[in-house]
């Protein structure tokens, strides 16, 4: 008797491992034509000069890509998180500007930029947040409000750092055309072509994830279609165009991610109305609904990647960082 309820616990949890092993296997990275998805020609183009580098330190000694532009005395401090496949340059412009109203500081997340530690990939899932706490605990003065800004997976990733558990760290949110999750009524089918999600992997995963299994948590589970003419020019070697599950896990709010938005403080969220990876005009009915601390600025005429360095963008989080 005994054994054979053990045979059918044995069953039982096999066939929900079978399945999941079996959606990992089935699905693998391919070849990205780079001929969709985002259009990176102006950033790639534009004439800012780069910012310098130093290396922050974390609490496992990774030394941290960080830019920073000082700001006047007694200001708040901003922390403008990257986008996906990116890197902290594509703020070199607008940190700049922002400089007569705070402190900024620029990092390029682990697993990203000149000097990412393992490209595409962290440690374990969350480990973004601790960095960004490790950031704020590191550079901030005594009593200093802290901002934190992102754009895009950047955006998403503020999002979710409100609702963990490093939220208390910052008193205001800037959302750049956040992802919100692959799932939320502003996201755009695979991001308007510039994401390939390796959707089976990431179920399987999950599966095991739930049960306490994360040994294949390296493996990837979405590509990007970074254009060719990113990465054959002199930024190239600078992009990543994969991401493993628990890079990419962190990299977005939770699964219920409207509990992540009801956590945000004071927030404001910018979008281009001719966002190609996002649909800009539902931000509002849905964030609203579930946190009343927002305002909401569409930008007629800009794109995804061009809302960073749009003048409205610029004035709008200004007037935000004022209002600290």
């Amino acid at each position: 008797m005994i054994w054979g309820f053990v045979r059918v616990a044995a069953i039982s949890a096999a066939v929900p491992l079978a399945i999941a092993l079996g959606l990992i296997g089935s699905q693998r990275p391919g070849e990205m034509t780079g001929s969709e998805g985002l259009d990176f020609s102006r950033q790639i183009t534009r004439q800012t000069a780069p910012l310098p580098i130093e290396k922050v330190t974390m609490r496992d000694g990774f030394g941290l890509s960080v830019r920073s532009v000082p700001g006047p005395q007694n200001r708040p401090l901003v922390v403008l998180v990257h986008g996906s496949g990116w890197h902290g340059g594509q703020f070199d412009g607008l940190a700049r500007q922002l400089a007569d109203k705070a402190d900024v500081l620029v990092p390029d997340l682990r697993g990203h930029g000149v000097d990412p530690g393992r490209r595409g990939d962290v440690d374990y899932i969350g480990q973004f947040e601790d960095d960004l706490a490790d950031l704020i605990r590191a550079k901030a003065k005594p009593g200093q409000k802290v901002v934190l800004a992102g754009h895009s997976s950047g955006g998403g990733l503020v999002v979710r750092f409100a609702g963990g558990a490093h939220g208390d760290l910052i008193e205001g949110a800037a959302l750049m055309a956040p992802f919100l999750k692959y799932n939320a009524p502003t996201t755009r089918p695979n991001s308007g072509g510039w994401a390939d999600v390796l959707t089976r992997r990431i179920i399987g995963l999950s599966m095991l994830n739930t049960v306490g299994i994360k040994a294949l948590n390296a493996l990837t589970v979405i590509q990007f279609n970074m254009p060719e003419s990113v990465l054959n020019g002199p930024l190239g070697a600078t992009a990543t165009t994969a991401y493993s599950y628990r890079l990419n896990s962190s990299f977005a709010p939770r699964r219920g991610y409207e509990k992540d938005i009801a956590a945000l403080p004071r927030f404001l969220l910018i979008a281009g109305r001719e966002d190609e990876a996002f649909f800009a005009e539902r931000y509002e009915p849905l964030m609203s609904e579930h946190n009343p601390e927002g305002r909401y600025v569409l930008i007629d005429g800009v794109s995804h990647l061009d809302v960073v360095d749009a003048p409205q963008t610029l004035s709008a989080i200004g007037d935000f960082i004022d209002g600290i």
